[in-house]
C-alpha cells in the first residue's frame, strides 16, 4: 500500500490481538489486488438507542486508484468480545475480498462484458435517521435492509432522503439483513423513464420518520 494501514477503535478498547488479526487480513487483501492505495479499518461498538444491545461493527474501507473507494462492513450483537469479534472482523474482510476479486477480474479482462455482468440490486430509502447515522432500504422483493452511514459511498449519506433510489450489496447476519456499498441512483422525481428497476413508493412514505424537509 502507498499509505500505512489505519486502525481506529470507537467505544472499544484497543487490543493487540485485534491489531495483529487485522494486519493479517490486510496482508491477504493485498494478495487479491496489487493496486490498493490505502486501507482504513474501524472497530466499534455502535452507540445507537434505536438498536438493542449496541452491536459491535467492523468497517473496512479500501481506496483504489481507478475504482475509488470500496466499503465493506459487518455488525452483530456481542456478549464476549474476545470470542465473537473475530468472526465479525473476518466477515467484513471476506466481503471486501469479494469486491477486490471482482475489480481485479475486470482489470485483467476475466469477466464478461458489462451488459452481461450481474447488476447490484436496487432499493428505495424508506426510513432515515439522520442524527443517528443509519436508515433502512426496501428492495424490489419487498425486503428491508438496515444500512449505516459509513456504508454509503462517496460520503453521500447527507444527500439521502426518503424515496431516494440506490444500488447496494446485500448481506445477511444473525440479526437480520443489512446493506453495504450503497450508491445513489437518483433522487425522488429525478431520472429517466420508468424501468423494471423502479419501485413503487410505500404508502405514506413522505411522512416517514427522518424525512428531510
Amino acid at each position: 500500500m502507498q499509505t500505512p494501514l489505519e486502525i481506529t477503535y470507537q467505544h472499544v478498547s484497543r487490543s493487540a490481538w485485534i491489531d495483529e488479526y487485522v494486519r493479517s487480513r490486510v496482508d491477504k487483501l493485498e494478495q487479491f489486488s496489487r493496486d490498493i492505495v490505502s486501507c482504513r479499518v474501524t472497530i466499534e461498538q455502535t452507540q445507537n438507542p434505536h438498536r438493542t444491545g449496541n452491536p459491535y461493527r467492523a468497517l473496512v474501507e479500501v481506496s483504489l486508484p481507478a475504482k475509488g473507494e470500496l466499503v465493506a462492513e459487518k455488525s452483530d450483537k456481542v456478549t464476549d468480545p474476545q470470542v465473537q469479534l473475530r468472526p465479525i472482523i473476518r466477515h467484513a474482510f471476506e466481503a471486501m475480498e469479494k469486491q477486490l476479486k471482482k475489480q481485479t477480474a475486470k482489470r485483467d479482462g476475466k469477466v464478461k462484458q458489462h451488459n452481461d455482468e450481474p447488476i447490484p440490486p436496487v432499493a428505495t430509502v424508506v426510513r432515515l435517521f439522520e442524527k443517528d447515522g443509519y436508515g433502512f432500504l426496501k428492495s424490489l422483493s419487498g425486503e428491508e435492509f438496515y444500512f449505516h452511514q459509513n456504508a454509503v459511498l462517496h460520503g453521500d449519506f447527507v444527500r439521502l432522503t426518503v424515496g431516494t433510489r440506490v444500488r447496494f450489496e446485500p448481506d445477511e447476519g444473525e440479526k437480520g439483513l443489512h446493506a453495504s456499498t450503497v450508491q445513489i441512483i437518483d433522487k425522488p422525481g429525478i431520472g429517466g423513464s420508468p424501468s423494471e428497476d423502479d419501485l413503487d413508493m410505500p404508502a405514506g412514505w413522505e411522512q416517514e420518520t427522518g424525512t428531510r424537509h
